[in-house]
Parts: structure tokens; C-alpha cells; sequence
């Protein structure tokens, strides 16, 4: 579990993260959405140990992040896979040799073992013949399949996806979807996903936080989602026509 508490970031003066508390749960899918500029990606990025913060605490579970040293720091890095909105491969580097950098960077294996852990991610992704595949032979849906294999190799603890969905049509979103929700429950990981996508809170959403203006504006699941009455919420969940014939749907399923 990853627990926040009255967490704040300034850029020159201006508060961006103005006092955010929450927790993400182990072995759930923890979605951070809102509108551009409510400050997800600054949040997630304090999450990650890349912005320092005035104020506040981070704890992994129960171990606060300002408090460590840089070897302890270096460890829980180790412990952490992150999925970045552009799949952030390496061009010059082979699927398989993609997927290995972060073996070769934490740990102590030979070439044998790194070789057999890859070809166990890569299997687990349905990515079976494809290690020696450069990066731009591939597809978007496929790269971002490397880019969870590679984030899933040295059995994270926590698993960070920023926009997993960017650049993907509906269909292959609604596989990825699904394929970190079968990667977080198979493994019992902490998984944070950065996104602004409703049909990812639809299909995997357990655990919402909503942010707006650097707030925490609302959070709870897919299911309460429809039935709160917050304005900011609801304008946000129901700016499209599509979902709000969802609600629609929702509302008489229930009755």
C-alpha cells in the first residue's frame, strides 16, 4: 500500500498540489484521472520520488520515502515498474534486450537467467516471437505490451502506468486495460494508473482518485462513481454524449 498524506508542490510560487491525502491499495487498480492541468502527472511524478515536495508525507508500505537513505531509495526503485505514456522504449535496443535493461540495472543475474525471466514476461504478454523485433518494427499496441513486460521483470511491488492508453484505437485500450488488471490481481501489486480515459475507469477502475486544481475533488470506485452528486465530478465523468447514455443504462439497471 502507498499512502500520501497533505501532500504539496510549488513551481516558482504557485501551489499545484495544494494538500493531497489518499491511499492506493495493494493487489487493486488505483486510477488518478482529472482534466488536464489538475495536476495528476506532477502527482505522480512526487509518487515516483522525481519531484521533491515542501510538504507532506510518501510511504511505501510504511517505509516514508523522505526518510530513506539513497542505497534504501536505489532499493525501493528497484521494486518499482513504471509504464510510460509513450512506452519510452529504447530505438536502438531489441524487444528482448528492451525488457532486460531493468535485470541488468537491479540485479545480479547471469545472462541465463535474464534470458529466462524475459522470455517469461514476454510469454505473459502474448508477446511470443518478438525478441528480436526492433521498436519501430512494432505495433502501438505491442509496444506498449514491451513496455509492461519490461515494467513487470524484476517483480515489482508497485506498478505505475502513466496514460497507458495515449495513441491507442478502443479496442486495443480495452486489451491493455485488462492486461494490467490480470497483471495486478495475478501478482497482488500496487498498481497507480495516470489517466483521463472514462472507459479505463469503467473497465478496471477499484480504486478513483479525482483531482482538480490540485485537489483531491472526490475518490471512491467505478461503482459509486455514477451515484455521487458532486458537480465537479459529474461534469467531468458525463462530458461526452457516450457516457452519459451509460449513467442512463446504469441508473435503470439498478432500479
Amino acid at each position: 500500500m502507498i499512502e500520501v498524506k497533505d501532500l504539496h508542490k510549488s513551481f516558482g510560487g504557485v501551489e499545484v498540489l495544494k494538500g493531497i491525502s489518499t491511499t492506493f491499495e495493494k493487489g487493486k487498480t488505483n486510477l488518478i484521472i482529472g482534466q488536464s492541468g489538475s495536476g495528476k502527472t506532477v502527482f505522480i511524478k512526487c509518487l515516483l520520488g522525481l519531484f521533491s515536495y515542501e510538504q507532506g508525507c510518501i510511504s511505501y508500505d510504511g517505509k516514508i520515502f523522505s526518510e530513506l537513505t539513497e542505497d534504501q531509495k536505489r532499493d525501493l526503485r528497484g521494486e518499482i515498474g513504471m509504464v510510460f505514456q509513450g512506452s519510452a522504449l529504447f530505438d536502438s535496443l531489441t524487444i528482448a534486450q528492451n525488457v532486460m535493461f531493468p535485470l541488468k540495472m537491479f540485479t545480479k543475474q547471469n545472462k541465463s537467467e535474464m534470458e529466462d525471466r524475459v522470455d517469461f514476461v514476454l510469454k505473459r504478454v502474448n508477446l511470443i516471437d518478438a525478441h528480436h523485433k526492433m521498436p519501430s518494427e512494432a505495433s502501438g499496441g505491442m509496444q506498449k505490451r514491451v513496455a509492461i513486460a519490461r515494467a513487470i521483470v524484476n517483480n515489482p511491488k508497485y506498478l505505475f502506468c502513466d496514460e497507458p492508453n495515449s495513441g491507442l484505437d478502443p479496442k486495443t485500450a480495452i486489451i491493455i486495460d485488462n492486461l494490467i488488471k490480470e497483471i495486478t490481481d495475478e501478482y497482488d501489486i500496487t498498481t497507480v494508473i495516470n489517466s483521463h480515459d472514462m472507459n479505463s475507469v469503467m473497465e478496471i477502475g477499484e480504486k478513483i482518485v479525482f483531482l482538480k486544481d490540485g485537489l483531491k475533488a472526490w475518490e471512491g470506485s467505478k461503482e459509486t462513481i455514477f451515484k455521487t452528486d458532486n458537480e465537479v465530478v459529474t461534469d467531468f465523468v458525463y462530458s461526452s454524449e457516450l457516457m452519459k447514455k451509460v449513467r442512463q443504462m446504469y441508473i435503470e439497471e439498478k432500479q
